[in-house]
């Protein structure tokens, strides 16, 4: 893929569950670059866990800190930053990603998903049957994450063998 932009940041997407938070901390290490968590910088300026904004202010709301926090993190350059799952949702954030790094998308089969956010109870969309929701949202999502640089399924390895691909691929693009 032709980038138009210079490439200083270096974006993870992807559905809950696949890692972006692992992988980012250890590729930001190798790199010497610095490692953001949207989901974290949202509790820290909101001074409130995602679950609380979730039950007092509703998604819409959620949703509206998120594109906020992420404008201003892709300010930013020589980052790793790891996006929530749900980011993709607004077009606009998209956009900024693109403009600002490269995207890559992290993907997991349901299974593993399922196991890796099975009684992980700082997700609010994952009331009830978590396998069901699981199913149901990345069917929701399908596509959305279509428009990174490349794909990398975390199933294929551990974090550092994903580190040494992301990194590989990487020098690919930012050479362009």
């Amino acid at each position: 893929m032709e980038r138009t932009v210079p490439i200083h940041n270096i974006l993870l997407i992807g559905f809950m569950g696949t890692g972006k938070s692992t992988v980012g901390l250890k590729l930001a290490e190798q790199l010497g670059w610095t490692f953001v968590d949207t989901d974290q910088e949202i509790v820290k300026q909101a001074g409130r866990t995602i679950p609380q904004i979730f039950a007092e202010d509703g998604e819409g709301y959620f949703r509206e800190l998120e594109s906020e926090v992420i404008c201003q993190v892709l300010s930013g350059t020589n980052q790793v930053v790891s996006f929530g799952g749900g980011a993709v949702l607004n077009p606009v954030n998209c956009t900024n990603m693109q403009k600002n790094g490269c995207v890559i998308t992290l993907t997991a089969p349901l299974d593993t998903i399922v196991e890796r956010v099975q009684g992980d109870t700082n997700r609010p969309l994952l009331q009830g049957d978590v396998r069901e929701r699981v199913a149901t949202m990345m069917e929701q999502r399908q596509g959305l994450y279509d428009f990174s640089d490349f794909n990398i399924d975390t199933t294929m390895g551990s974090a550092d063998e994903l580190v040494a691909l992301i990194q590989e691929q990487f020098g690919k693009i930012s050479r362009v």
